[in-house]
């Protein structure tokens, strides 16, 4: 494991977001589904694909807050533009399972 400098951490801008809207993504090359998240004032709206069928449908995500890294440069998930990356965890199958705060924080907020 490399090994960082509490510095290089802070370059890393992980923000709470709620997703408004979300739809599946069937030409990607696994199961996705595409994600608009709000991130309040400051940052907007950005939108992002992830491989998280398993567990979620795009109903089941509206509303969700969720932790994103928001200051990426934006990449090319097949014919869709990511902006950022929502962060997620396996599950003891492999399957994602996405990270939020256990209860609701005012959107845009920064981790600490």
């Amino acid at each position: 494991m490399a090994e960082i400098t509490f510095d290089d951490f802070m370059k890393v801008d992980i923000r709470v977001g709620e997703v408004i809207r979300a739809e599946p993504y069937p030409e990607a090359r696994k199961p996705a589904i595409k994600i608009w998240i709000d991130f309040g004032a400051e940052i907007g709206e950005k939108k992002t694909s992830a491989q998280v069928t398993a567990h979620y449908t795009p109903e089941t995500l509206i509303g969700k807050q969720v932790l994103a890294v928001v200051n990426f440069p934006p990449r090319q998930i097949g014919k869709f533009m990511s902006e950022v990356l929502v962060l997620g965890l396996p599950d003891d199958t492999g399957e994602i399972r996405l990270v939020g705060p256990d209860g609701p924080v005012p959107l845009g907020g920064r981790m600490h």
